[in-house]
């Protein structure tokens, strides 16, 4: 299956995102969708996260963070991260039709935790309009100043730099960025060469996000899925999500 049917199978179209939402993901670098997931769902997807960390599978351990690797093969509730219409019409627009899953993974930074630097998630800087990777945040908790929501420095994706070169150090608020503040079910889709990292949680909670990343068809992924993919998985997913997984 070509990936263009497959979108079409996923209920991607044309008028998926509007016109100020597909102007904003280009001009700003990152488009929040409200309401993808109820709080309730949201919920449901950290309780069964905490289940699979205390499993131990998959699980790698930061200072303070909790990431949890590949969860679409740990249950099938994680699969909406890879098949949401107004997620998938987001990085169609950023990648082109062309594009495949990269990575689904989770971040729990607890409180006193997760700043990071500012960053890119590719190697190198790209010229405005060449993007190769896209990401999306799923918020299951609300992310707030003081739970250490994500920063971003908005239109940073067209500059053709990396923070490196501009910031003598990466840990340092830069002048432009803003947080993504956003209440729990909201999925924040942002061009991976924005700018970006986390901040310090200094709430009384852990921060849970989900992490859906896809890259141009012509890009390694960073979880090899024909490596990776389990019977299960294959089995129960339709042709055109396993399109998406590229398998």
């Amino acid at each position: 299956m070509e990936m263009r049917q497959a979108l079409r199978e996923l209920g991607v179209r044309d008028d998926t995102l509007s016109r100020e939402e597909k102007g904003r993901l280009d001009r700003d670098g990152f488009l929040p969708l409200p309401g993808i997931l109820s709080r309730e769902h949201a919920g449901r997807l950290g309780t069964r996260l905490d289940e699979l960390i205390a499993q131990g599978e998959s699980v790698q351990h930061q200072e303070g963070v909790e990431s949890l690797d590949d969860v679409i093969h740990q249950d099938p509730m994680f699969e909406v991260c890879i098949t949401h219409p107004r997620v998938l019409a987001a990085m169609a627009h950023v990648l082109g039709s062309d594009f495949k899953l990269h990575s689904v993974n989770s971040r729990i930074a607890r409180p006193g935790y997760g700043l990071q630097d500012l960053h890119v998630d590719w190697d190198r800087a790209v010229e405005p309009g060449d993007y190769f990777i896209c990401n999306s945040i799923w918020a299951l908790v609300d992310f707030t100043e003081r739970s250490g929501a994500t920063r971003v420095v908005p239109g940073s994706h067209r500059s053709g730099r990396v923070p490196s070169v501009v910031m003598a150090n990466l840990l340092d608020t830069h002048p432009d960025q803003i947080q993504l503040l956003a209440p729990a079910g909201t999925v924040v889709v942002f061009n991976s060469h924005l700018w970006h990292g986390g901040t310090h949680n200094s709430s009384r909670v852990r921060r849970w996000a989900l992490h859906s990343a896809f890259v141009r068809r012509d890009q390694e992924q960073q979880n090899d899925q024909r490596k990776l993919i389990r019977p299960e998985t294959h089995a129960r997913l339709d042709a055109a999500a396993r399109c998406i997984l590229d398998v």
